[in-house]
């Protein structure tokens, strides 16, 4: 999943940063609100992480600018205000949950993982296709109750495709959801990935439809 993590704090984010990347995330790190509504235009995210406390505009007012814009993403804002009316103000404005600093990164990361479940239309965490169960809590894909060593990418990819079964998804937006802005471009690397997971998992399990992407149907 791609995520969009936008804290002027550099020693924060990075601790985030580095949190969320263990964790399966490709995570693209901003520190101005300004720079925040760039990439988001430019880029396709499938959830942001927004501190409050930013310089210039700030939190509340970037969050309310994206939805203004049409974005739809899931947003979690981060905060060191603690009274109940400012969470109100801030889910207010467009956020869909709130966490206050200090926090435990577990935490947050468990929000998150709740978040993209919902914003999939999805009450139970995990994703059964066939004989296939993909588990998001513990990373861990099963084939007959058998675990299946998947690498971190080809783990990104396989959970990325299940939670949007039924649907032609592209190449373009494959790399978009699952390789942040310092990942190789090589313009194979989808390909290469997605044959490592018919290897591993089932051949039948990826459909090609040529010209457009990859389906799981």
């Amino acid at each position: 999943m791609r995520l969009l993590l936008v804290e002027d704090d550099v020693m924060v984010a990075s601790g985030i940063k580095l949190g969320l990347t263990d964790a399966g995330y490709a995570v693209d790190w901003v520190g101005s609100a300004e720079r925040a509504l760039e990439v988001a235009h430019a880029e396709s995210f499938d959830i942001a992480v927004i501190d409050v406390g930013l310089p210039a505009m700030d939190g509340l007012a970037l969050t309310q600018t994206l939805r203004k814009n049409g974005h739809t993403m899931p947003v979690l804002m981060l905060t060191a205000r603690s009274e109940v009316t400012d969470r109100i103000h801030g889910l207010d404005h467009g956020a869909d949950d709130y966490l206050g600093k200090p926090f435990d990164l577990d935490e947050l990361i468990a929000r998150l993982r709740a978040l993209i479940r919902r914003s999939a239309g999805k009450a139970s965490p995990v994703i059964t296709i066939g004989d296939i169960v993909i588990d998001p809590i513990t990373r861990r894909v099963s084939r007959e109750g058998d675990d299946v060593v998947l690498t971190a990418r080809e783990y990104a990819l396989i959970e990325f495709m299940g939670r949007h079964r039924g649907r032609v998804i592209s190449r373009t937006e494959l790399y978009e959801h699952v390789f942040d802005e310092n990942d190789d471009t090589l313009s194979n690397l989808i390909d290469v990935h997605v044959s490592n997971l018919r290897k591993k998992l089932r051949h039948d399990l990826i459909t090609t439809r040529r010209g457009h992407g990859y389906c799981i149907e």
